[in-house]
C-alpha cells in the first residue's frame, strides 16, 4: 500500500490559536489512522507582503522555496484556516500566493497544488465554524490554482469552548465530521498514488 504523508498547517501564528488546535488534533487523527504526518508552522516560513515588482527584484523568498518544497514530499495537505472578516487569512493568503509564484524548471506552473490532494477545516469562536472563510480558501485553491480539495471539512463552532483537556473535542457532531474528513483525505490520497 502506498504511503500516505500528509503536511498539516494552520493560517494562525498567534498564540493560543483555536486553529493551530484543530491542526494539532488533524495531525494526531491522521496518524493514528496511519498516515505519516508532518506539522508545520506558518512562523518557520516568514515571507514579506506579495509584491510582483519585489519578485521581479529580488525574486521569490527562500522560505516560499522550502515550503513548496515541503509540500512536493508530501501528497494531502490539511489547512485549517482561521476566519478574519468572513476571509482567509492575510498570512495564509500570502503564503499562497508566493507559493504558487514559483515553478521549477520542467515543471507545470502551480503543480504543487494540482498534484496533491487538500482537506480544510476551521475552529471559530462564533456560530459557523469559520465557514465563510472557507469558501473564499476553497474558491482560491480549487479555482484559482486547480487543487482537488475534498468536500468534506472539520468545522468546529463555539471553538472557545468546542475542546477539552486533552485537545479532543468535546461535541460528538463536530468530532465524527473531523474523522469523516481524515478518513476522505486517506482514501482520496490513496486513490491517486
Amino acid at each position: 500500500m502506498q504511503d500516505v504523508r500528509i503536511l498539516v498547517m494552520s493560517g494562525s501564528i498567534r498564540a493560543g490559536s483555536l486553529n493551530t488546535r484543530l491542526a494539532e488534533l488533524v495531525a494526531k487523527s491522521l496518524a493514528l489512522a496511519d498516515a505519516e504526518v508532518t506539522r508545520v508552522s506558518l512562523a518557520d516560513y516568514p515571507m514579506p507582503i506579495y509584491d510582483g515588482d519585489l519578485e521581479r527584484e529580488k525574486g521569490v523568498p527562500e522560505t516560499a522555496r522550502r515550503l513548496k518544497a515541503l509540500m512536493r514530499k508530501h501528497n494531502g495537505v490539511f489547512i485549517a484556516s482561521p476566519e478574519y472578516n468572513t476571509a482567509v487569512t492575510p498570512l495564509l493568503k500570502n503564503t499562497i500566493d508566493w507559493v504558487s509564484r514559483r515553478s521549477d524548471e520542467g515543471e507545470a506552473p502551480t503543480s504543487v497544488f494540482k498534484d496533491r490532494v487538500f482537506a480544510l477545516g476551521a475552529a471559530s469562536p462564533g456560530q459557523f465554524g469559520g465557514m465563510r472563510g472557507l469558501m473564499g480558501l476553497r474558491t482560491i485553491l480549487e479555482i484559482g490554482l486547480g487543487a482537488l480539495v475534498i468536500p468534506d471539512m472539520a468545522v468546529v463552532p463555539s471553538a472557545a469552548h468546542a475542546f477539552d483537556e486533552r485537545g479532543e473535542l468535546k461535541n460528538e457532531r463536530s468530532a465524527e465530521l473531523l474523522q469523516v474528513m481524515v478518513r476522505r483525505l486517506i482514501e482520496e490520497v490513496r486513490l491517486r498514488a
